[in-house]
């Protein structure tokens, strides 16, 4: 039983990363797919109990779950100790340790 959660996990896993790929690919033209790509991601995450990977965390908006790129829909602000990513669909800003050299 306990292989079998592992085997779900690790597939559930895969879907999260195909996922972001289309929202990535689908941005340019139908941003509002990618938003969708994006909620599927967290249904996907929830339903099997998968924490959403790290190098995700800055790829979207919190609240409103909107795919992000920089210079497009979001905006990088680097004050000292934090790095400010703000949405550029709702706003919210998100604070972030300037470690995170993740690139939108």
């Amino acid at each position: 039983m306990k292989e079998q959660k592992g085997f779900v996990q690790q597939i559930a896993l895969e879907r999260l990363w195909r996922l972001m790929e289309l929202a990535e690919a689908e941005f340019a033209k139908h941003p509002e797919r990618s938003k969708r790509y994006i909620d599927l991601m967290f249904l996907v995450a929830a339903k099997n109990r998968v924490k959403i990977p790290a190098e995700f965390k800055l790829k979207f908006c919190r609240k409103c779950h909107a795919f992000l790129k920089e210079g497009q829909n979001a905006k990088i602000e680097k004050k000292e100790p934090f790095l400010i990513l703000t949405c550029g669909e709702c706003g919210y800003q998100r604070k972030s340790g300037l470690q995170a050299k993740t690139k939108l």
